[in-house]
Order: structure tokens, then sequence, then C-alpha cells
């Protein structure tokens, strides 16, 4: 997922203050959201640079903030930036990537995510992604709130429009997840997926993202 990019300096230095801006606009408090990847965990690949990435979400409200917003930018090919603004009730957090190696099917990604400008700590991630043309293999920890993760992913694209995806974060507060993204065109798509709870009593719920893609420079 990368893209080259041969404009001028100055350009890009506003496109990088606006996205600066976006999040710390959107910024002003704690919530428990992923950079836009399977239906739940972060994931190793990397936004197209200059492509914005804007998205609607509704879940419900044990999987996090049930109304939210998000923003994901990709500032080169190996950086991101996202942010995150939720409604109900109001809360937004900071998330950052860099991949580390690029090397055919192989990714290696690390992160902080979940940083909230509120006080709560970032939660450094690190991943590893096997994407091959049509199956996406992701591993990887995370460590939050004083404890170590496992995260787990697989993705499946049936062809054009149709992908599946299930994933699975360790924990008592987390869950596995199944859940699909259908394409209307290469830049909207729509993702309903659901959790069930790691901890019991067990328990099903609901969440779906449409998102949007601009392309803000090549």
């Amino acid at each position: 997922m990368t893209r080259s990019y041969h404009q001028s300096h100055r350009p890009r230095r506003a496109l990088v203050a606006f996205a600066c801006a976006l999040v710390l606009f959107f910024s002003v408090g704690p919530a428990r959201a992923t950079i836009v990847g399977l239906n739940q965990i972060v994931t190793p690949d990397i936004q197209p640079t200059g492509v914005l990435g804007v998205s609607a979400q509704v879940q419900h409200s044990t999987i996090g903030n049930s109304q939210e917003i998000q923003f994901e930018l990709g500032l080169t090919s190996r950086f991101e930036l996202a942010a995150f603004q939720g409604f109900k009730p109001g809360e937004g957090l900071f998330s950052t990537e860099f991949n580390l190696v690029q090397s055919g099917p192989h990714l290696l990604t690390a992160g902080a995510i979940n940083w909230s400008t509120r006080g709560g700590a970032a939660q450094p991630v690190l991943e590893y992604g096997y994407y091959a043309d049509q199956d996406h293999f992701v591993a990887g920890a995370i460590h939050a709130s004083g404890h170590n993760g496992l995260l787990l992913g697989y993705k499946r694209q049936l062809n054009d429009a149709w992908a599946f995806s299930t994933d699975f974060q360790s924990g008592a507060g987390n869950a596995a997840t199944v859940g699909f993204t259908y394409n209307f065109t290469p830049a909207f798509s729509i993702n309903p997926a659901l959790y069930r709870t790691n901890s019991g009593p067990h328990h099903l719920l609901g969440y779906v993202v449409v998102t949007w893609n601009f392309t803000l420079w090549k």
C-alpha cells in the first residue's frame, strides 16, 4: 500500500499541518478504538501516502464509544497518524504507526495507539503481517493497562467487492470477531462485524463502520 509523491514540499507541509490540526482538534479524551484495519485490531499495513480515511462508526457500548468518527492519514509510505472522536460519550484519542519492514508479502510495524490527551498512556503495539494477494495474516502483541496481550487476525479477499475478516485480542475486556467488508467503490466501503466477548458470561455485540477515502496528494 504505497504511492509515489512528486509534488513540491510546500503543499506537503501545508497538508501535514492540516493533518496535525485534525489530530489536535479531535484528540480530546480517552476512548477504546483502533486504527482502521480488521474488525477489532490494528493492522501492520499503512494508509497510502496522501490518502485520508474518514470513518463513521456505531457499536455496542460494551465494545467502546457507541458513536465515533475516525480520521486516518498516510503521511509517507511507512508512517500514518489517526485520530478518533467519540460522541456518546464525548471522548477522543490519538494513534500512530510506523512500518519497519516492507519486503514482499512481509510487514513488520510498530505503533502507539489509544493515547489520550486527558492523561491515558499510549499502548505500544508490534505486529507482523503476511500479505498475500488474497489472504492476509496478522500476529502481534500489545501492552495495555499494565498487561501484555496477543493480537491475531485474518482477512480473505473474496473478489473486488467482498472480503471476509476475523480477529482476536486477548484479555477479559476484549473479544473475538467475525465480519465482512463490502466495497461500493474503491473509495467507499462498509464493514459490519459481530463481537463475542472473551470473559463470561459471553455476549454477542454488534459493530458497523462506513469508510470514505480521499486522496489529498499523490
